[in-house]
């Protein structure tokens, strides 16, 4: 992949070259959500940015400020709107209340995994619809890499039944919140720094961040017992966001550069995910029996589904686009799910041990 790049980048460099034109050198500083050295998510921007000055000869670098230089977590969305960012890393759904209709473009509960979600973006609708929730704001937005499928989050109790999350404190984001708000559950959504200080003096209850790859260097194995297989996140997308102002001062060749570079490291980022969430799970196991996995009661999940299907349809009712990005992921999971049932989930099922 490393030789694909180099060889890209030398017939993007000729081709300035031959026409005579000065190989002009460009700056893009780039906001993003999460803190120093944060793992997988910190590397994403980090090899996204490297790979961009490679392929361009040094021509285009990207400076990253990661949350404890720009003090916004959550405010990464007005910090490039705004100009004061060329770029951001961040989720969409951090910013429902500004522009809700961002939210589909993370995940939405029972809905698209990972590969599936790709493939709308890139093969179908997404990019496209995307386009049409961010040009209004003067900013772009690509896919920036994806989690996989989340886990339900850590909870200091066991779920049985509905019951059981009425008056629940937990921090969970996006539409996985408003379907526990739903639910009778007391919905925050915390900082990723702030997570563990939450849990462990009670603030909250419970916590949802992705899986084993993220939640076991924050520590929360070491407080909560019960660990809840997902619901909420089946393939959850970060994004890149560009101020199109920014976007449109690049010549052409290094905005195609910017496309593959965002684009790779975004798959790099899901391999990545899916590689040290075993690993985690695996040394998680092994070092901390009392860890607990669970999956929500039939119950409980019908109950999920009941609220999620419920708030869609309030949500397209309400607004034309957010009806046209619903029905569009919807009619996708319909057509691409069969395949996905007896492809993967018929080879996991058929070889099933235990």
């Amino acid at each position: 992949m490393t030789r694909l790049f180099r060889m890209a980048a030398v017939t993007l460099l000729f081709s300035v070259s031959s026409l005579g034109v000065a190989a002009e050198n460009y700056t893009l500083r780039l906001a993003q959500t999460w803190g120093p050295n944060s793992p997988i998510l910190g590397d994403t921007t980090e090899n996204m940015a490297k790979m961009a000055e490679e392929m361009s000869g040094g021509r285009l670098k990207i400076r990253i400020d990661s949350a404890n230089k720009h003090k916004a977590p959550f405010g990464i969305f007005d910090l490039v709107r705004n100009g004061q960012y060329d770029m951001g890393h961040t989720a969409s759904y951090y910013y429902k209340g500004s522009i809700p209709n961002a939210m589909y473009f993370t995940t939405v509960p029972f809905g698209l995994i990972a590969p599936e979600m790709y493939a709308w973006f890139y093969h179908d609708d997404g990019m496209e619809l995307m386009r049409k929730v961010y040009e209004p704001f003067g900013l772009l937005s690509f896919p920036g890499g994806n989690t996989g499928n989340q886990m339900g989050g850590w909870f200091n109790k066991e779920i049985n039944s509905v019951d059981d999350l009425k008056g629940l404190k937990m921090r969970t984001p996006g539409f996985a919140g408003e379907v526990m708000s739903e639910l009778g559950v007391a919905v925050t959504n915390l900082p990723p720094g702030e997570l563990y200080t939450a849990l462990e003096r009670g603030t909250v209850d419970a916590v949802e961040w992705v899986g084993p790859a993220l939640d076991f260097p924050m520590g929360f194995h070491q407080i909560a017992k019960y660990y809840y297989s997902g619901w909420q996140e089946p393939g959850a997308e970060v994004q890149f966001l560009i101020n199109e102002k920014s976007w449109n001062k690049l010549p052409k060749d290094l905005q195609a550069i910017l496309r593959i570079a965002m684009r790779t490291a975004a798959y790099d980022m899901y391999i990545q995910t899916t590689h040290e969430s075993g690993v985690a799970w695996d040394r998680m196991k092994e070092d901390y029996p009392g860890v607990t996995h669970k999956t929500f009661p039939p119950e409980v999940i019908d109950a999920m589904r009941d609220a999620t299907n419920k708030l869609l349809a309030e949500a397209a009712e309400k607004d034309d686009l957010a009806k046209e990005i619903i029905n569009s992921q919807h009619d996708y999971l319909k057509q691409v799910r069969q395949w996905t049932n007896i492809s993967d989930k018929a080879y996991l099922n058929s070889i099933a041990t235990d």
